[in-house]
């Protein structure tokens, strides 16, 4: 798995976490969506993701371009 596959898939699983602890825990958890939303696009902009930067610490390569 590329780095930015596995950005989408944790985006796509964060999202839906916070979905979930919005719905069946507190209404407060909306502003982690809120959270994950801004960060998206943040990296849009800039080309800095957080998490690229730890995927890439744990090992996981880029991947060819499409």
């Amino acid at each position: 798995m590329s780095i930015d596959r596995a950005v989408l898939a944790f985006a796509g699983f964060m999202v839906l976490t916070s979905l979930l602890l919005t719905h069946f825990v507190h209404s407060g958890f909306v502003w982690f969506t809120v959270f994950i939303g801004f960060n998206l696009i943040q990296s849009a902009f800039t080309g800095f993701c957080p998490a690229a930067a730890v995927f890439r610490k744990l090992g996981i390569r880029p991947g060819p371009a499409f």
